[in-house]
């Protein structure tokens, strides 16, 4: 039997298929996304080992969500599923998520005493700043992407209104 490396046929699929592409792993995008993954992830295993257990909810859908998407935009879903608009859905979830971990990390440093409490705040502050930085980048490119939107319409088509109101003129 013959090895397949040696025929020249690439190697079985393995665990290397499930890892995004590397000029993903590069983009602006791709690090925003994992840097939120990641502290999410740290503040709700912070959140379980404090007193205020009851806020870590916010970052597990925050990490789920996070995740979600790193792995959507990594393998081009959004290239594939036209019906979702992306860039709204993502805004919206940076603003959402930088509201509610500036609220909570507010209410975890002063409300509670014990360490775990006061890193999670901590981390809620850096994730705090990670997401407005995401939901800003991403305004910006909402705002190009619909000012692309309007320029692309033809200027000589007017709508029946615009007839009419430059008819009473």
């Amino acid at each position: 039997m013959e090895d397949p490396e040696i025929a020249g046929a690439a190697p079985p699929p393995g665990l290397s298929s499930l890892l995004p592409p590397r000029e993903f792993l590069r983009s602006r995008k791709g690090q925003l996304l994992l840097a939120e993954s990641v502290l999410s992830f740290i503040i709700f295993i912070c959140y379980i080992a404090s007193l205020a257990a009851s806020f870590m909810m916010a970052p597990l859908l925050e990490f789920l969500l996070a995740l979600f998407l790193f792995f959507a935009y990594a393998s081009k879903l959004n290239e594939k599923f036209k019906g979702v608009h992306w860039p709204l859905a993502d805004f919206l979830r940076c603003v959402t998520a930088a509201i509610i971990y500036f609220a909570i990390s507010i209410a975890a440093v002063s409300k509670y005493n014990d360490g775990a409490s006061k890193a999670a705040g901590v981390f809620g502050f850096a994730a705090t700043i990670v997401f407005a930085i995401d939901f800003y980048i991403t305004f910006n490119d909402l705002v190009t992407f619909l000012k692309q939107g309007s320029s692309s319409s033809p200027e000589g088509h007017k709508t029946e209104d615009e007839d009419s109101y430059s008819d009473s003129d």
